[in-house]
């Protein structure tokens, strides 16, 4: 644990380094400056940069670069060995399980979670034309674009947020589909041509959320991270880690899910009931199973749209292609 001359503690944050990832732990960073400064705590925050293998690996899809945590990795390695704190991932990027030692200290209010289009033409999925070149690089994204639209010719495409704005015009796509999210932290939500529904689109897991993870023992940083978190971002992007978890899942592989909060428990005030879609999809989108659920705890809510799902021959689709 680092310390000023004047006993201040020096916490190093552990980041990606592109653009967004650095924006949004900016944000991170104002908003634990603001909690610290509140509840009279000396602390100090460094940013460290760190690169992932998803960040080194640019010239093929992220489903054939294989493995979990693609972007979490090398980070996690940090805050193990101690280099980092606390670590800012998006949330979509994390593996189910942690390594030992290290938790999600919090999760905070979420964003966004859709997916949305931005297109040369403007206008949204319905306005593409016949047989449009639409670059994305996630399975579930083109599996349930192709499920809608047959016609689309779904491409590959990597790089940060501006790169792949600017392949509209460079490589003469028609579209690209980004996290409305990204956009919306960098500022540049008026980028946006369209939001896709999320019933057209079920998001990535955790998608629009920010997961803030650190190590189980380090009891000061547990503490600040506790008031950051939103308790009601934390019990719905539970129920959909807990889905992802009951099937095995990568977050490059065709599966999505969202929940959100149904009406309040009678005489739990405060308390709600989760509603949790889940999906899983084939590449081509010819094959696309959804489940809806209620339910009151997260982690059996996950479970039990999975164990739906692997009933419906979703288990044979993700062991198909690898997942």
């Amino acid at each position: 644990m680092a310390t000023t001359n004047q006993g201040q503690r020096i916490i190093v944050v552990g980041t990606r380094q592109s653009a967004l990832a650095l924006t949004q732990t900016g944000q991170v960073i104002d908003e634990l400056t603001r909690i610290s400064e509140k509840h009279g705590c000396d602390y100090k925050f460094e940013v460290k940069k760190i690169v992932t293998k998803g960040d080194r690996i640019l010239d093929v899809t992220l489903s054939k670069v294989g493995g979990k945590g693609l972007f979490v990795k090398e980070i996690e390695q940090a805050l193990a060995d101690g280099v980092i704190d606390l670590a800012v991932h998006s949330m979509k990027d994390m593996p189910y399980e942690l390594p030992e030692g290290l938790i999600n200290g919090a999760i905070p209010r979420r964003v966004d979670p859709r997916d949305c289009l931005i297109t040369r033409e403007g206008g949204g999925l319905s306005e593409l034309p016949l047989g449009a070149r639409v670059g994305t690089s996630s399975l579930r994204r083109s599996c349930q674009l192709k499920n809608a639209r047959p016609d689309l010719q779904l491409e590959s495409i990597r790089g940060n947020i501006d790169s792949r704005i600017r392949k509209l015009e460079t490589e003469g796509f028609d579209a690209v589909v980004l996290a409305a999210a990204g956009l919306k932290r960098m500022g540049w939500e008026d980028r946006i041509s369209a939001n896709i529904p999320v019933d057209v689109c079920l998001p990535a897991v955790g998608q629009g959320a920010l997961g803030i993870e650190c190590r189980e023992n380090d009891e000061q940083v547990r503490e600040l991270l506790s008031l950051l978190n939103d308790d009601e971002t934390e019990v719905t992007v539970r129920a959909e880690r807990s889905f992802l978890g009951s099937l095995n899942g990568g977050c490059q592989v065709p599966i999505g899910a969202y929940c959100t909060l149904g009406d309040e428990l009678p005489g739990q005030s405060g308390k709600h009931e989760l509603i949790l879609t889940g999906m899983v999809g084939s590449p081509d989108g010819a094959t696309l199973l959804k489940e809806v659920m209620k339910g009151i705890d997260p982690e059996q809510l996950g479970r039990d749209v999975a164990d739906a799902l692997i009933a419906r021959g979703a288990d044979r689709i993700l062991a198909e292609i690898g997942g």
